[in-house]
């Protein structure tokens, strides 16, 4: 996977020299085997169709009702695949301008109503939304350049008390780092250079 040369979006501002563009596919739900447009930018790595396959088999297929949050969005592979499965609200935050317009183009090509694309730096958003304020938390930072602590410790208190955060970064988390204090990792898998995790609360009885 490309490493991204922005400390705040999977997606940097210079276009990749590979070419214009590709697509994405959304795997399951309302828009199922729908192709999206993505833009061919360095450091977008766009969540594998396999990876997602088994996130949302791990979430329960449909999300009808859920608030979910992609503070790192990029290509909105995740976004769009939780819209797709029903959830109520899809929040996604994307820094950078073009990755943020094609977001919008394919929100309007899907007339995706649930879904609202914020243009702003994901870590200073999240520092300004209320505590405890969506079911699934997508964290999809850049790799190695210390953005995951504090995205993680800015992330951790938006998840409602019974919801979930899901995490993709460069190396496996470790569970008793001190910034899950309070947390389980639920399931985690690997995918080529991607350790992803599904992380909840633990229960305090």
């Amino acid at each position: 996977m490309p490493r991204s040369t922005s400390s705040h979006s999977r997606a940097s501002q210079a276009p990749s020299s590979r070419g214009k563009g590709h697509t994405v596919r959304i795997i399951g739900g309302d828009w199922k085997r729908t192709p999206l447009p993505v833009l061919d930018l360095d450091g977008l790595r766009p969540t594998p169709d396999r990876v997602r396959q088994t996130l949302f088999n791990w979430l329960g297929q449909r999300l009808d009702g859920q608030r979910c949050l992609d503070l790192f969005a990029g290509s909105g592979a995740l976004g769009f695949e939780a819209a797709s499965r029903g959830a109520e609200r899809v929040v996604m935050v994307e820094r950078n301008a073009r990755a943020a317009r094609q977001l919008r183009e394919n929100q309007a090509r899907l007339a995706a109503r649930a879904v609202e694309i914020a243009e702003a730096d994901g870590l200073k958003l999240a520092a300004s939304l209320a505590p405890r304020s969506f079911d699934v938390v997508f964290l999809d930072p850049p790799f190695g350049e210390g953005v995951l602590a504090r995205a993680l410790g800015l992330a951790i208190p938006l998840v409602a008390d019974d919801g979930w955060l899901y995490v993709e970064a460069g190396e496996p988390l470790d569970g008793d780092d001190p910034l899950l204090a309070g947390w389980s990792i639920a399931r985690r898998g690997k995918a080529g250079a991607v350790h992803y995790h599904l992380l909840q609360r633990e229960n305090d009885e």
